[in-house]
């Protein structure tokens, strides 16, 4: 297998694995491109190596931007902008943990405190909030530890995993 083939190899199961977490494929094959490249690239440098339109690249590349996994670069001389992905698998793990959080765990808990609060009297009532409370304590424990992960360094969760493990 040559470099291109390698290339071409990684975007496609990044991009299938980006969409079995729930993230545009697009945005993932964005990513892997921008993840594998030694030089900085243009969206339309993206464009042409993924085959998408200007403005798929532009949206893809300004959502990996706000979620901090990409870069501008400025290049003197150069009127494009260029761009660059993170490169530390680390810190790109945690941007993409702190991420699905605020997406899908931090609204969850918003709903689970809002119908926490039913009033009312009877086996319905009292089975519906046993299974609230459930959740919710799930929740907040599993959002205590995202927060750590997310706030720890490569070697305080590599230790800890080695301790769970045992």
């Amino acid at each position: 297998m040559n470099i291109e083939e390698g290339k071409q190899t990684f975007i496609q199961a990044w991009g299938t694995l980006g969409s079995d977490w729930g993230v545009n494929r697009t945005m993932a094959q964005v990513h892997a491109l921008l993840l594998v490249s030694a030089k900085p690239l243009s969206a339309k440098d993206i464009m042409d190596q993924l085959k998408i339109s200007i403005g798929n690249a532009n949206m893809n590349i300004r959502a990996l931007i706000d979620w901090g996994l990409v870069y501008k670069k400025i290049i003197p001389g150069e009127r494009k902008d260029y761009f660059i992905a993170e490169k530390d698998m680390w810190d790109i793990i945690k941007k993409i943990i702190a991420q699905r959080k605020k997406k899908e765990l931090d609204p969850m808990k918003k709903v689970l405190t809002q119908i926490s609060e039913i009033e009312g009297e009877g086996e319905e009532v009292e089975t519906f909030k046993s299974v609230v409370q459930d959740i919710q304590s799930f929740s907040n424990k599993a959002d205590n530890a995202l927060e750590k992960l997310i706030r720890s360094d490569e070697s305080w969760f590599l230790s800890t995993l080695i301790k769970l493990m045992k």
